[in-house]
Parts: C-alpha cells; structure tokens; sequence
C-alpha cells in the first residue's frame, strides 16, 4: 500500500446524495474527467467547486451514490479533487464504481458527528478516521487489500494495465 492517509477539510451533505446530485444528468454528454469536476455537487451546492479544495473530503449521510449507476458520478468526484467520500453507507454499485474509479470511500456510522469544516485524518492501514478539530477518532472496518490496490492504481483500469505490463 502506498499513501497510508488522507487529511482534508470536511465538507457535508445529507442523506441519500444521488448520482443527479453528484453529477446531474444535463452533463453526461462528456466523459471528460476535467469538464465533469467543474460541475460536481451542482445542484447540491453551486459553489461547491469553487469553494472546496482540491484534497478535501466529503462526508454524508446514509445512502450516498444512490440513484443511477453512472460512473460520472465517482469520476467528477476524483476529477474535482475531492480525497475521499465518508459516510454510513453507499449505495452499491456507487461502492463498486468508486473503486473501479480509484476513488476512496469509508463506511463510517458515527458520520453524522462530524461538521462542516472539521479537518480529519483518515489512517486507511489502521482503519481509523481522526478529527483533528474536536480531537476524537473513530473506528471503521479497513479497506481489502484488493481494494487498497484498485485504490493506489488510481482504479481499475491503471491496475489492469499495471498487471498486463507485469509492473
């Protein structure tokens, strides 16, 4: 495993964040990673982007990625710079889409306890997420190393080139 942590600002959303919320459908006529993250959480926040930095870290309420099985969604997510998603639970094939993406999501049930602005300390060896504003850690269950893999390839596809080229 490569990069061990990832610190950032926090930034919240609700529950059941879906994919048109991530990503709405009026852009899906790009793939384009770089025009996709212009517009990322839109309609969620239309400052968003400008306010965020590249290195934050968002973090939810259940259900997150829910809605369609767009893979725009975790790919604006990555393109726009944000490190990493926190939330009770994904929806599946948003879990699935994010790894593929090289985008690193957490299950964490205590998220709601974290705030807006928060800056936190994610140990993905140790499974540990610390917020360094109020001080407290949490536990959550560590990434598969497969996963840690797909994750430190930047996705599927760098891992699958990785493999073929023998590297």
């Amino acid at each position: 495993m490569q990069k061990a942590n990832i610190d950032g600002k926090v930034w919240t959303f609700g529950k059941d964040v879906d994919t048109d919320l991530i990503i709405a459908a009026r852009y899906l006529n790009t793939s384009v990673p770089e025009k996709l993250a212009l517009h990322v959480m839109e309609d969620a926040d239309p400052e968003f982007v400008k306010k965020m930095t590249p290195g934050d870290i968002i973090v939810a309420g259940e259900n997150f990625g829910c809605g369609s099985s767009r893979e725009h969604a975790p790919i604006a997510l990555k393109a726009a710079g944000v490190a990493a998603v926190i939330a009770p639970t994904f929806a599946r094939i948003f879990y699935r889409n994010a790894f593929n993406m090289g985008l690193p999501i957490f299950e964490l049930d205590e998220s709601a306890e974290i705030s807006e602005g928060d800056v936190i300390s994610i140990d993905m060896n140790a499974g540990t997420i610390t917020n360094k504003t109020t001080s407290k850690t949490y536990k959550f269950i560590p990434i598969p190393a497969f996963m840690q893999e797909l994750i430190d390839a930047g996705g599927l596809m760098n891992f699958a080139s990785k493999e073929i080229e023998g590297k």
